[in-house]
Parts: C-alpha cells; structure tokens; sequence
C-alpha cells in the first residue's frame, strides 16, 4: 500500500512538473490519465534530477544546517512520501527550528492524514506551550474541535481548550478570532431550563466583558456584538452593564491603534536564524525592541503588575520566536522579569515574587538548554542569578554540566574558581584549579587567573610565582602567557627574578616569536635600568633582528622614547619613515560606530604611503570646508536620482546577456558606411531606388510635412480670433471717439 501510494504521488508530481514544462494552457488536454500513455522513458530521468536535488540539499544541510532552501527541498519530498518514511526529516527539522510554528504545524497535518492521533497529540504536548504561535494555537483548537465531538463531556472539553488558549495567547492582539469562536461556541449550546439559561447568559458576557477589554484587531465589532447581546438580554440593565465596560473598551481601542503603528513592518513566525549581522536583521530588532520597550511603558495605563509582566513577557517571547539565537533578548528578558520580581517583594506580596524569581530561573534554564545551550554567557548569568538566591547545588550543576559539552573549558574553569572562590573559599577555588590543570582542553588563561586569585584574595605571592612556574612549563613558548608572567613580576619590584625570566624565556623562544619579548624587555629596562643597560637591550634586539631592523634605526629609537601612546615624532614624520603606529583599543564598546570619516587625515593602513588629503577637493564637500568644489568635480547625485539608484536591482542580479564590446565595434566599423554619401547609397538600394530618386523623393515628403504644419498654425490662429460681439472692446473703441 505504502508502495503504490508513493508511486502515485511520484506520477501525480510528475504530471504537475510535465504540465508546467509543455506550458499547457488548456487543462482539459492535460488528464492525469494521460500518463500512463506518454513515454516513460522520461521517467527515470526525472527521478534522477530529484535524487540529485535531494542529495545536493542533504549535503549542503550538513555544513549549513539552517540553509531554509535545502529545507524546503526536503519538505517538499517528505510532503510526497508517507509519513513513515517522513517522520525522520520532520524530527530533524524541528530539532533544528524548535519555535518555528509553521514547521511544527507541518509535521502535526502530516501525522493527522494518517489519523496518527496519540502521535499527534503527543506533538501538541511537545510544542504548545513553547511556541506561542497563534496559527498553531488555532490549529490545536480545530483539532479538539474535529476529534473529540463524539464524547460525552466533549463540550466541557472545549471550554477548557478555549481558556487553556486564551490563558497563553489570548492578549495576542490577532487573538480575536479565538474569542469570537469561543463566544460563538458558548451561543450554540443548548440550555434546558432558566437555571442553565441564565448560566449561559453569565458565561457569554464574562468572555465579552474579558475581551473588549483586550486590545485586539477586532475589538470594535466584539463591543457591537456585545452591546447586542445586552440589549437582546435586558434593555433596562443592559445601558449600565455597557457603561461601566465603556471606559475599558475605549481605552483598548486607543491601544489596539497605537498597537498597530508600533508594529507595522515587524516579521512573525520566521524561522530562528543565527544572526546574520546584515542591514535587515538589523532593522528587524531595532523594531522588536522598539515594540517591547511600548509594552514596558504600560500603554494600558493598568495598575496590575500581573497584566503589565504578562504583557512584557508575551512580547518577548514572540521576539524569541524568530531571534531565539541572540542571547541579549533572552537576558533583557530574564532581567526584566527579576526586576519586576523586586519591586513586587518591595510592595509584600512575597509569594508572588517568589513564583517569578522561578520563572526567571525557568528561562534561564530554558535558553540554556534550548538555542542557545553552547552559549556561555547565558550560563554564567544564570549561575549568578542562582548564586544570588543562594542556590550552590544548582550553580555547581551549571558549571558542571558546562564543562563536559563546550569544546574550550578555559572560560568556565575561569569563572567555576571565582564562583567558587565567593560561595566557599579558596580551599573549593584550588580544588577547580587542580581539576583545570588536569583537562588537556584548558589554555594558559587558567593559570594567570588561578595565579592572580592567590596573589589577591590570599595575599601569597609565593603560591602565585609557583603557578605561573607550572604554566611556563606546559605553555613554555606561548609569548603572550610569558608577557602576562613578566608582567607580573615587574609588578612587584622583582627586578632580578624579571631579568633572568626574560633571559631564561628568550634563550628558547623561536627567532619569529622573541620580537615581543624583546619589546618588553626594552620597556621593562626603560623603566627601571640605566642608560647603559637600555643601550645594551637594544643592541642585543638589533643583533637578533639585524635583517629586519637594517636601515630602520630611526624607527627603534622611537620605541626607546614613546610611552604609552605618546609619541616623539608627528604622525606625518612616523608616517614617513614607515613606523607602524599602535591602534587604540581602549574604546568604549557600547558607543555606536561611526558610520563616515569626519577627519580630513586618514591612518595608516599596513605601512602603504597615502597622499595629504586634506589638499585634495573633495568629492561631497563637508560643511565645515573652506574649499569650494567647482565644475570640474561631480557633486552627488540628486535626491530623486539616488532613490531610483537604490530601488534598482545590485550588479549581480543581472545575469546576461552580456555585449562583447570588441565584436561591436568591428561590426560598425565593417557594416555602417563611412560617409554620408554611403549611407544614402545604402538607404537608396533598401528602397529599390537610385540615389537622385530617394534624395527627390525625401524632399518632397519634407515640404509636404512643413505645409501641413503651416495650415495647422493658420487653423490655430483663426481658432483664436476675437468675438464679434466684443463688450470690452466696443468700450474702449467709445472712450477714444468722445476723446478725440
């Protein structure tokens, strides 16, 4: 069965594909029944072209595993196949986009065709209350409706599935749909006395009366519905049930607006992408977060912090719908939910800051175990946030866990010994120490913090000189493990102990790697050697380096007089004898970038000569120049040109066909005549006529053309002729009589 029903779903895809190919207009000549009298010699090859297709998409997904194109291609076999042999690309596409609803929606439609109904209902207790996706949300509610109406408590059923619904995703401001279906349900029940009569009456208006005060897109017809219903019940009550709801529903309305502006251009339901650090994406978060901060401003003006974190929480979880794999917007969220946690414990409704301290601590364990669970900053924010609740065991289980799955331990064995190190001493922070010094994974970065640790917190240097000695024993060449072990002991007045480390370090360092180690012995003999000594370093580094500092002494006598970023020499004067200037990392990392250069002197770039900018006329003069731009240079282009420019398709969509250029030109070299009279020779023969005929005959058409143009200006002169029965100038014609 599963054999021939693939074998049908492969001819009826063929047929679609054979249609589409022969451009069929009518569909009548195309009968599916028609295939089985084509050649099916076609057949194999079409089979071929797929598997090659599926095939290419497999392999790409193995390097590329969120490449959507290849998905699509899988999906759309897998929707071909059974779901037997389907339900392994289902899984793999769910594990890969856990929060796309639409995925999770596909995989629940394909099992349902089969009537898989535990398997299905398996899915939506897998999913439901992790994606808050309202399509599948509806799905679910269309489900239990289609499924469960032969039960005898089906309608109890269904009440619970419309509140368990609206309980998650009714303040969706799309969610209206779902309260008008779960009013309508509630209409179409049958009520056997006045007791069960006035029950459903109660029950129709307190889901009216929750939604009209939800601000959704269809709030306004909900209220006309609602004021019907009122009316339909009792005029007398029915004009003060609908005042008193009044003020809430206008105050929705007026939010479902500003909703609706804050929202415009923002992306739901995409899949969850690794960021991609291009313009669009960029926009796109700018717009969510723009969206959250609106919600966190309280629009609703409500005093409920219930409904304000409710609100708040629901926008961020939509936001981690589609960008699940930034981890500030999962941190935002965590901090927001302790925060708002706090100021509810500062009022005294302690249990009800305690039960969204676990929640912060359940989206904490959500994103670390979810999208981003190689990310190690999450884990370490949710490892302070436990050690602050003071829970240790849970803070150990972090780290623990961490350091068997993440690749590179040095980082978390780091922060395992400072955790450590505050929660119970240092006696806890070697032990860690000792387990970092045993995994081969870990870096040299272990030993200078365990070093520091003991130089800092016990106050034992010796202990920290000891460190430092067991890493420079497994780390002997790392120049920039020995810089930070030289640094140490300048730090603390050693200078003899400085020196012979120095020696000891250069005697075994390769020749490419000793140019550092050289640099800080000349800063180190700088700062506390003599005269006698900094001259005896730099001839040593000059003897070591003698082919590279040839002709360059100018430059290493900079480096014996700079400090810092001070400099002996101008910029231009370093610039000139090619000496490589340090950048300056010590930037603040949370200023925005600069989008355009504003200073008229460029820096040097990887020791190239540049030209003096600054006495060249630039190309969009700067408000501030003094240099007046002429003719002879090009302003930008105008407003209006440079929209149509950036409307226009980039270079690259442009796929031929292309002009050789050469080809061309010989073309009109060979086949356009190269005089007038050649042309009218050419002309003449195209005409079947000698050239004193054409010539007679061009002349002819042209004073024919030109007397027609005369007697359409005389028709339009006479068009514009006076009226005969002119007032105003019978006026002026009296006033000259009677003054002559």
């Amino acid at each position: 069965g599963d054999g021939r029903r693939e074998g049908r779903s492969f001819k009826l895809s063929y047929y679609n594909e054979y249609k589409s190919y022969l451009s069929i207009k009518d569909t009548k000549m195309a009968d599916p029944k028609m295939i089985d009298s084509m050649k099916v010699n076609h057949l194999p090859e079409m089979a071929v072209e797929k598997g090659d297709k599926l095939h290419k998409a497999e392999s790409k997904l193995k390097n590329h595993p969120y490449d959507l194109e290849s998905w699509n291609v899988l999906i759309k076999d897998a929707q071909e196949k059974h779901i037997d042999s389907s339900r392994r690309v289902y899984e793999k596409l769910i594990s890969t986009f856990p929060t796309c609803g639409r995925f999770w929606k596909l995989y629940i439609e394909e099992e349902l065709k089969s009537k898989n109904f535990e398997k299905v209902e398996h899915l939506f207790q897998r999913c439901l209350l992790k994606v808050l996706n309202l399509d599948l949300w509806k799905f679910y509610l269309t489900y239990v409706k289609e499924t469960k109406r032969t039960l005898k408590n089906f309608r109890e059923k269904m009440m619970k599935a419309y509140e368990f619904a609206l309980e998650k995703v009714g303040i969706d401001v799309a969610s209206g749909s779902i309260w008008s279906d779960y009013v309508q349900f509630i209409k179409s029940g049958e009520a056997a006395g006045s007791y069960a009569e006035n029950q459903k009456i109660m029950a129709i208006r307190r889901v009216y009366q929750r939604a009209v005060m939800m601000p959704l897109s269809n709030v306004e017809q909900l209220w006309r519905d609602y004021s019907t219903f009122e009316q339909n019940v009792n005029e007398i009550i029915a004009k003060k049930l609908l005042e008193e709801r009044s003020r809430d529903y206008q105050n929705a309305r007026r939010v479902a607006k500003d909703y609706e502006a804050t929202t415009r251009g923002l992306l739901r339901g995409a899949p969850a992408l690794p960021p991609q650090n291009n313009s669009d994406e960029k926009v796109q978060i700018e717009m969510w977060k723009k969206y959250i901060t609106w919600e966190k401003n309280n629009p609703m003006r409500s005093e409920d912090s219930t409904m304000i974190k409710k609100r708040v929480m629901y926008a961020y979880e939509q936001a981690l719908l589609t960008w699940g794999h930034h981890p500030d917007i999962w941190y935002e969220a965590a901090l927001f939910l302790e925060r708002i946690a706090i100021e509810v414990h500062e009022k005294g409704d302690t249990n009800r800051a305690q039960e969204w301290k676990d929640e912060v601590a359940a989206l904490y364990e959500k994103a670390t175990t979810g999208l981003l669970k190689n990310n190690l900053m999450l884990h370490f924010a949710y490892a302070d946030y436990e050690e602050s609740r003071m829970k240790l065991e849970q803070c150990h289980a972090i780290y623990t866990n961490l350091l068997t799955n993440v690749p590179d331990p040095t980082l978390v064995y780091i922060q395992y010994m400072k955790f450590s190190r505050r929660a119970e001493g240092v006696a806890r922070s070697r032990a860690v120490f000792k387990k970092a010094r045993e995994d081969q994974r870990s870096r040299y970065h272990v030993y200078v913090a365990g070093a520091l640790i003991e130089y800092y917190c016990t106050k034992a240097p010796e202990i920290a000189i000891k460190i430092f000695e067991l890493g420079l024993k497994r780390f002997p060449k790392d120049v920039h493990y020995i810089l930070k072990y030289i640094g140490h002991l300048s730090h603390q007045n050693d200078d003899n102990n400085t020196r012979v480390l120095i020696e000891r370090v250069l005697s075994t360092l390769d020749k490419d790697k000793s140019w550092s180690i050289w640099s800080e012995f000349l800063r180190f003999e700088s700062e506390v050697g003599d005269l006698s000594s900094l001259l005896k370093v730099e001839k040593r580094r000059f003897n070591a380096f003698e082919n590279e500092c040839k002709l360059k002494e100018t430059s290493l006598l900079v480096d014996r007089y700079r400090y810092l970023d001070l400099y002996p020499c101008t910029m231009q004067e370093l610039r000139a004898m090619n000496y490589q200037v340090e950048v300056d990392h010590v930037k603040n990392p949370l200023s925005a970038p600069k989008t355009q250069i504003t200073n008229r002197e460029q820096p040097n770039r990887g020791g190239i000569a540049r030209p003096d900018f600054s006495h060249m006329v630039p190309f969009c003069p700067l408000p501030s120049s003094s240099i007046r731009a002429n003719n002879m240079f090009g302003y930008p282009v105008p407003c209006s040109a440079a929209e149509v420019m950036m409307n226009m398709p980039p270079p690259h969509c442009f796929q031929g066909p292309f002009v050789h250029l050469d080809k061309l030109i010989n073309i009109i070299a060979t086949k356009c005549p190269t005089s007038f009279e050649g042309m009218l020779e050419k002309m003449a023969v195209s005409e079947n006529m000698d050239v004193e005929q054409y010539v007679s005959d061009v002349k002819s058409a042209e004073n024919s053309r030109k007397r027609a143009l005369n007697e359409d200006e005389e028709d339009d002169v006479q068009q514009v002729a006076p009226p005969s029965f002119d007032i105003y100038r019978m006026r002026q014609q009296r006033r000259h009589i009677a003054a002559t």
